[in-house]
């Protein structure tokens, strides 16, 4: 039998595929991570400080309205 001598062993092949693995999981990690921060999650809670921020605005409006009202009871 003939050994074909032309081929060029197959050497660091599982290394190179294991960095590659790495390598783009963690870019794609960090791609989904950026998405997921500036897509939903700094857009929402901006909305819920917007909400909460215009809840205060009005509690703080009756306030300076009727300052007794608001005012804590004694006991």
């Amino acid at each position: 039998m003939p050994v074909a001598t032309n081929i060029k062993p197959i050497q660091g092949m599982l290394k190179r595929g294991i960095v590659v693995d790495l390598s783009s999981a963690i870019g794609l990690g960090v791609a989904a991570g950026y998405l997921f921060w500036y897509g939903y999650h700094v857009p929402a809670v901006r909305h819920r400080d917007r909400f909460y921020s215009k809840i205060e605005d009005e509690r703080m409006r009756g306030v300076q309205e009727d300052p007794e009202i608001h005012s804590p009871q004694k006991v």
